[in-house]
């Protein structure tokens, strides 16, 4: 057996070396999927956006015309109001007793004119009967019409205590939603001291600043628009209204007020927004997916061309004109209808096999039809 074994050790040699000679088959590569995008040829307009914040137009800060110490507030950010609601009270102890001490006051000046007015007139009857002068009768006249001066002094006064008494309550002057509260309940406020602040809610524009070199372009812009970043496929139509007459020391920009036309409930205070300017029509160009532009060796912007009936990408060099927030603007080097690998551009190489992704409704080209036999 021993000597068997080593008879067979050559041929078992030569067959190990036979198989690890023999050819090793290259494994197909992967067909990659792409997502693709068909280039659309047109007139574009030049376009700026600036970035803002929605704020109301109208927005007061709301205080107590009197001080005191607040017990009441009815009242949270955010609650919306109708005009002469109460929104909050102050301590009402102080003010009632300044209207008792004002209506107690007129009541002895009441009294003390109609006394006056009674010893004039005696005193009249007595002087037409010749028993008084008529120095005495002046005197008389004097009592009353100075008695009659301090009844209607007494009057004001009850009117302003009572007037001091309703202004502990704090009310809203027109409808609005309440953006911001400036004090809690057990807080000493003085006269004045913003409490809440109001916003009216029947306009909404767009607060922006505006580089003091780009100001004439918003002035001569063609069209304007607001796009608000929670819903960009939503354009508003809008207006300037206000355009600060001075620019800013720090940051050398004017603060603009753009009004927006038609607001809808989704558009809400403190979002974040987009002012669009529309220019002048320009040349034909392409607006591709920034996704979509690629960068050859030399260093040159370029994209990949999908042909459908190879369904293969090249590579094709293109001459850019500029970026938008929405993608690249292509300015020759494409053709209307063609399609081009919107994603994914940086993980392929000429000549590859690719295949449309058709994932979420992506466009893909039709499939060519098949040869007759």
């Amino acid at each position: 057996m021993p000597r068997a074994i080593f008879a067979s050790l050559p041929a078992l040699a030569l067959a190990c070396t036979l198989v690890a000679c023999a050819k090793q088959e290259t494994p197909p590569e992967p067909v990659r999927p792409v997502k693709l995008a068909r280039v659309s040829v047109g007139e574009t307009r030049a376009m700026a956006v600036f970035a803002g914040e929605v704020k109301p137009r109208h927005e007061s800060e709301l205080g107590f015309r009197i001080a005191g110490k607040l017990v009441a507030r009815s009242v949270d950010v955010g609650a919306r109001v109708r005009k002469g609601e109460a929104l909050a009270r102050l301590d009402p102890s102080d003010v009632a007793l300044q209207a008792q001490a004002a209506k107690a006051a007129v009541a002895a000046a009441e009294t003390e004119y109609q006394f006056a007015k009674a010893e004039f007139e005696r005193y009249e009857n007595l002087h037409e009967l010749k028993f008084v002068s008529a120095s005495a009768l002046d005197q008389k006249r004097n009592l009353m019409n100075a008695n009659r001066a301090k009844l209607e002094q007494a009057h004001a006064q009850r009117e302003v205590a009572q007037n001091q008494a309703g202004y502990a309550t704090l009310v809203a002057d027109v409808d609005g939603v309440v953006t911001a509260v400036s004090a809690e309940v057990g807080q000493v406020v003085s006269a004045g001291q913003p409490v809440v602040r109001l916003a009216r809610a029947e306009e909404r524009e767009v607060a922006i600043a505006v580089p003091e070199n780009r100001i004439d372009e918003l002035k001569g812009a063609r069209g304007l628009g607001v796009v608000l970043w929670a819903h960009p496929d939503k354009v508003y139509p809008a207006k300037v209204r206000e355009i600060a007459p001075a620019v800013d020391a720090a940051t050398r920009t004017f603060a603009v007020r753009v009004s927006i036309l038609a607001p809808e409930a989704a558009v809400q205070w403190g979002m974040t927004a987009n002012v669009v300017l529309q220019g002048e029509a320009g040349s034909l160009t392409a607006l591709v997916p920034s996704t979509a532009i690629y960068h050859a060796s030399d260093g040159r912007p370029a994209v990949w061309i999908y042909d459908p009936a190879k369904r293969t990408v090249s590579l094709r060099a293109v001459t850019l004109g500029g970026f938008r927030e929405e993608g690249a603007l292509v300015a020759s080097g494409l053709a209307n209808g063609e399609w081009i690998v919107a994603a994914g551009a940086h993980k392929l190489r000429e000549g590859q096999a690719v295949t449309p992704w058709e994932g979420d409704g992506a466009p893909s080209p039709a499939a060519p039809a098949a040869p007759r036999a």
